[in-house]
């Protein structure tokens, strides 16, 4: 059973997450939090699976609730999902670089929520949809000039083009197609690369990828 813990300002949203998650036979909505230390008082005592988790919240906001969560060692196996709208789209780079696993735009369809959160639970990252990619560029775009990230020498060459198909947000088939080689191979490398530069997730991952210069905005395509 995936445990989910909702935080979000807006009942509504709440309500309606919660009625969709907890139709599911393998998922449970453990808690709600209407703002962000709420949300913290939430996941220190219920230790979810996944936290659904909003930007913009009142006494404190959803990213330095993410920093909190994602920085507290008690809390490792907690994955947060930010939730978005695109008005909010500067901050999402940035709450990906302090720990989310990925970020979903609140009137997503109701099958890429579920996927999200199964996706979070597996360890991967909800990086694949094309407007999350494009997203992802321009963010890279305004950051730093590319500096080489820590650990990027121990890569392969092969890990190295893994990790920059995994950058522009190819899943690990798309992967194992491109290379012509297995989705378990494929997987292999990603898992190589991640534990070699010491990314907490696929999430991170993309970002490295950004921040090195191993990917560039524009080659989206």
């Amino acid at each position: 059973m995936t445990r989910v813990v909702l935080a979000d300002d807006q009942v509504l949203v709440r309500a309606g997450f919660r009625a969709l998650l907890d139709a599911q036979p393998d998922i449970e909505v453990v808690g709600e939090a209407a703002d962000g230390q709420e949300a913290l008082r939430q996941v220190a005592r219920l230790k979810p699976d996944v936290v659904l988790m909003d930007i913009r919240m009142p006494v404190l906001d959803g990213l330095a609730a993410t920093r909190r969560i994602t920085g507290d060692p008690a809390l490792t196996d907690v994955k947060v999902v930010i939730l978005t709208t695109f008005e909010l789209d500067e901050y999402v780079f940035e709450a990906i670089r302090s720990g989310a696993t990925g970020f979903l735009v609140k009137d997503t369809e109701p099958d890429e929520l579920l996927r999200a959160v199964q996706a979070a639970v597996a360890g991967d990252a909800l990086l694949s949809p094309g407007v999350t990619r494009r997203l992802i560029a321009e963010f890279a775009a305004r950051s730093k000039e590319p500096a080489a990230a820590e650990g990027m020498e121990q890569l392969t060459e092969r890990e190295r083009e893994v990790m920059a198909l995994v950058g522009i947000g190819l899943s690990n088939d798309e992967i194992a197609r491109r290379l012509v080689v297995s989705p378990l191979t494929a997987k292999t490398h990603v898992s190589r690369a991640m534990v070699k530069l010491g990314a907490r997730d696929r999430a991170q991952l993309v970002v490295l990828a950004y921040e090195s210069g191993l990917v560039r905005p524009g080659w989206l395509g």
